[in-house]
């Protein structure tokens, strides 16, 4: 790690960067991103906010990659913040961020963003006048049920902004564009103003063969550390197999596991290939960003 932490401390160095300004480390899961930023907090004296949209909820610990031992003495920010079952978005996040960030600075200290959520970093380092606008009553809750297909036809019934990007990754995205534009529909002349930030972006970006061995050697810890086990928790809670199946990733499979419709070798294989598949979705959104016009200074 020492390899990756000189570099960006020489970076930092011949960019003269100010504490106003926000060090972001960004890279695809299992790349080291917390360890490496908890180092560098340590040599600048930084606190580290977290650009995760899955590590904010308390008690999904091991499916999400906390490694909250890793921080050490380092503060951390917007980790831990919501229960299981509580919905989050992206308006939500930037002002958390803003509010965090503030706090770091009145302090005298850096800030550190940290994560791979890459629509996340983008809408705080870049102004997005989309991300605040607030949901439309009860209009997510009706979109639930729709079909991909019938989501994009839907879409394809608004007169959307020319430079309204619409995200069709995701259901969840697609719905979340259909709110934004069924607002600017009842509310055409709303647009929530918001502060830009200066940043300067770290990626990592670990050779294909080594993102994938660690991600499975992750993934193997994890199920041993007890992440079933977990995900049954939250259960007994009253988190239903819906909410858990929201979440994606490790707490999808998990619940079709636990519900029988796939056999625990299905589970795991299944399960590994997603993540990769996700791993490289990431790297895919950090290269628009640079399309974007943000530089990426990859370690």
């Amino acid at each position: 790690m020492i390899d990756r932490l000189n570099p960006i401390l020489s970076l930092l160095e011949q960019q003269a960067v100010l504490k106003e300004k926000v060090i972001v480390i960004l890279g695809p899961t299992a790349s080291g991103k917390t360890k490496l930023a908890v180092q560098l907090a340590q040599q600048v004296n930084a606190e580290i906010i977290s650009a995760d949209s899955r590590q904010i909820y308390r008690r999904m610990d091991i499916g999400t990659g906390k490694d909250l031992s890793e921080y050490q003495n380092i503060p951390y920010h917007l980790i831990d913040i919501l229960e299981p079952g509580e919905r989050y978005h992206l308006g939500k996040f930037i002002t958390d961020f803003h509010q965090a960030q503030q706090s770091i600075a009145a302090k005298g200290k850096y800030t550190i963003l940290c994560g791979g959520t890459g629509l996340y970093i983008q809408s705080v380092i870049q102004q997005n006048p989309y991300a605040l606008i607030p949901s439309v009553e009860g209009l997510k809750e009706s979109l639930l049920e729709y079909s991909e297909v019938e989501l994009l036809k839907r879409l394809q019934e608004y007169a959307a902004p020319a430079n309204f990007q619409i995200d069709l990754s995701t259901k969840k995205r697609m719905i979340r564009a259909i709110e934004i534009l069924e607002f600017l529909k009842l509310h055409p002349d709303h647009l929530s103003p918001q502060r830009a930030i200066d940043s300067i972006v770290i990626g990592l970006n670990p050779p294909l063969e080594t993102r994938r061995a660690h991600i499975s050697q992750r993934l193997e810890q994890r199920l041993k550390e007890g992440f079933l086990e977990e995900v049954y928790g939250l259960l007994t809670e009253g988190i239903t197999h819906e909410q858990l199946q929201y979440y994606g990733l490790e707490y999808k499979y998990a619940s079709l596991h636990l519900l029988g419709k796939l056999d625990y070798t299905a589970f795991t294989t299944k399960l590994e290939t997603e993540i990769h598949r996700y791993a490289k979705r990431q790297m895919t959104y950090f290269r628009k960003m640079e399309k974007d016009g943000i530089m990426i200074h990859w370690v």
